[in-house]
């Protein structure tokens, strides 16, 4: 299906290292919890916005594409502080502890059943491994246990990058580090208007993992990109092609 012409493995984290459904879960229940930490209703409603802020805007930074004369990484918390009505250092302050730092402790606990096995497999065919997302990967990584397994680690803020998927430019520059064109590089992720439409446009091969409870329980497939349940499926279908 994907052939034998791969020589390496892109992947999202969010949503395709781990499941996102029982930590929103597990976050969700931290948020409710907060007025009682905090002791005030009003700092507890004004975290929970600026998270609400700073989610959106990204979103709608998404498409700008990627812009030549302003770093994402900034312009992020400046759009969210406009629209929380905080300031910009406030917004970083919540988001590197509820969206950075709090969530990381989960993360064994979420990941995915069968990325060891699969990252395994895919190492001893001689593939190349990395990672490229729109939020910072490196603690997610070591909080999972798989730093050792990737020599790639790519964020959208990233300032070689600096484009949200679905815009290409994360895609093919993962594709330059490697020394490899895009068709010799499969990009595996979560979402098919994100992902695939940006591993599309480089010129990847995708595959889009579902999430729990979504009823996948066969392979499913588009003429862009082929959607499947599990790594275990996945490994499967790379092991046909070599």
């Amino acid at each position: 299906m994907f052939g034998s012409s791969l020589r390496a493995v892109l992947f999202d984290v969010d949503g395709t290292l781990y499941h996102q459904k029982p930590l929103q879960g597990l976050m969700a229940f931290e948020l409710c919890s907060l007025p009682a930490t905090l002791k005030s209703w009003r700092l507890a409603i004004s975290t929970v916005q600026t998270l609400r802020c700073f989610r959106s805007a990204r979103e709608d930074l998404r498409r700008i594409g990627n812009p030549e004369d302003y770093l994402l990484l900034e312009l992020q918390y400046r759009k969210a502080s406009e629209r929380a009505g905080v300031e910009p250092t406030d917004v970083e302050r919540v988001v590197s502890e509820w969206i950075y730092r709090r969530p990381l402790k989960y993360l064994p606990y979420c990941r995915r059943r069968g990325i060891e096995a699969f990252l395994s497999d895919v190492g001893r065919k001689g593939l190349r491994i990395g990672v490229f997302s729109d939020y910072p990967v490196r603690a997610k990584l070591q909080a999972l246990g798989l730093t050792n397994q990737v020599d790639l680690m790519l964020c959208s803020t990233d300032k070689e990058v600096n484009a949200f998927k679905p815009h290409p430019r994360g895609f093919l520059h993962a594709c330059k580090y490697w020394e490899l064109r895009p068709e010799e590089v499969l990009y595996v992720g979560d979402r098919p208007e994100v992902d695939a439409k940006g591993a599309v446009a480089a010129g990847m091969p995708c595959a889009i993992l579902a999430e729990l409870g979504s009823g996948w329980g066969r392979l499913h497939s588009s003429d862009q990109y082929v959607m499947v349940p599990s790594f275990r499926k996945l490994q499967q279908i790379l092991g046909n092609g070599f």
